[in-house]
């Protein structure tokens, strides 16, 4: 979509993110890529922002209820911002956690922990929409 002639496009890109935790570590689920000019023989990247339309935790364990904490990384403000806190998810039940969509800036990191291992599978889907223009 030519937005001003001359200014540049937007390009809308439908991703997926997701992990299975396999440790109580904080996981990365998903970078917003950073603009970057490309050196010889690699792409540009241009400048993203990313729509997080649904976060959803599938807890796969028989018996067991699983915490779970999201966060994400504001590089920006250099800040860690929580999103969920020991959010419970019962056995054997997948939970959507966004109400309402979550915006990341270039470089934000969206990251997820459970308090058990081998429990929980997270994905996130976004939407990335990235301006044609370093």
């Amino acid at each position: 979509i030519n937005l001003v002639e001359g200014v540049g496009t937007l390009a809308d890109t439908f991703k997926n993110a997701g992990k299975d935790l396999t440790t109580t570590d904080l996981t990365t689920l998903y970078t917003v890529p950073t603009a970057s000019p490309g050196v010889t023989g690699t792409s540009p990247v241009f400048p993203t922002t990313a729509v997080v339309k649904s976060i959803l935790v599938c807890n796969d364990h028989g018996t067991a209820t699983t915490l779970v904490d999201v966060v994400f990384t504001d590089t920006s403000a250099s800040a860690t911002i929580a999103l969920f806190e020991q959010k419970s998810v019962a056995a054997k039940t997948t939970d959507e956690l966004l109400e309402q969509p979550l915006v990341l800036e270039e470089g934000d990191i969206l990251k997820v922990q459970a308090n058990a291992a081998n429990q929980v599978h997270v994905t996130a889907s976004i939407l990335e929409i990235t301006k044609g223009d370093l």
